[in-house]
């Protein structure tokens, strides 16, 4: 069985063909895929769309990428969910100070972007939920906020770090996802982490509908992709290890840093 430990199928580009998709993904051997939220409008179709599909698993957050729609009552909201509904985890939070949005300043958005996401690792710690992480070109910064909420685990996104920033995030505790940017032949650096790193730091992920892997470059990324990435790790993993092994270790690393999942899809 597969797990796709982060994917966006409640954006409206999968509203056309989402039943066919998930029939088509349990025809692959997927049998959880965790929805992650980005903003405070998503949450409820969100929430409604888990409820709907057995398969599917809700995780609410505020990305940083989306800070111009944030605003500090949303952070009560949040607060409000994780008391009274039964969430995954929460995510995807985090920083990303690759972008820049147009109505801050750098400095003014770096502060706005760290706000907010201590304000949810708080309400992570008060829950004690998992954390989905959305980190990029903010690591060093990432693993010192996590430093200050040592009780939290939970996943790096994408993971697009260093060997040693890797190092950093598994003595805190948290998994690396691994998706369609390792599929890449030229992330030379990413892929040689395979190797470098025990099997058990690494969950599966789509991040659809984006992050497509190479045998779909250009087109919208898919939750069926998921088997692909995972032949994918098998290929860098490069050890003498039975393929189904392999898999059922990849399996068994998300269900241990979202527990919640193990209860709720009956493991």
């Amino acid at each position: 069985m597969l797990i796709d430990s982060h994917c966006h199928l409640d954006f409206p580009v999968f509203d056309d063909d989402r039943s066919v998709l998930l029939k088509k993904c349990q025809a692959q051997n997927i049998d959880s895929i965790v929805v992650p939220g980005v903003c405070r409008k998503d949450w409820s179709r969100i929430l409604r769309l888990c409820q709907q599909q057995k398969m599917l698993f809700p995780a609410l957050g505020l990305h940083p990428c989306f800070m111009n729609d944030h605003r500090e009552d949303d952070l009560h909201e949040l607060s409000q969910l994780c008391a009274s509904e039964s969430l995954l985890a929460m995510g995807e939070i985090g920083l990303d100070f690759f972008i820049t949005h147009k109505t801050s300043s750098e400095k003014e958005d770096k502060i706005k972007q760290s706000y907010f996401f201590s304000e949810q690792l708080q309400i992570a710690t008060q829950y004690q939920l998992p954390i989905l992480i959305h980190a990029r070109k903010s690591h060093q910064e990432t693993i010192q906020f996590l430093k200050h909420n040592p009780s939290l685990q939970g996943i790096i996104h994408a993971y697009s770090g260093s060997y040693e920033q890797a190092k950093e995030y598994l003595k805190l505790g948290f998994k690396l996802g691994f998706g369609g940017a390792f599929t890449y032949s030229k992330a030379t650096k990413l892929r040689s982490l395979i190797t470098k790193l025990p099997i058990d730091v690494w969950v599966l992920e789509t991040d659809a509908p984006d992050m497509s892997p190479i045998q779909h470059h250009g087109e919208r990324n898919s939750p069926q992709y998921l088997s692909e990435i995972a032949q994918t790790f098998i290929e860098l993993y490069d050890t003498p290890a039975d393929e189904g092994k392999i898999l059922e270790q990849l399996h068994q690393n998300t269900l241990d840093v979202l527990p919640k999942l193990k209860n709720n899809s009956g493991y």
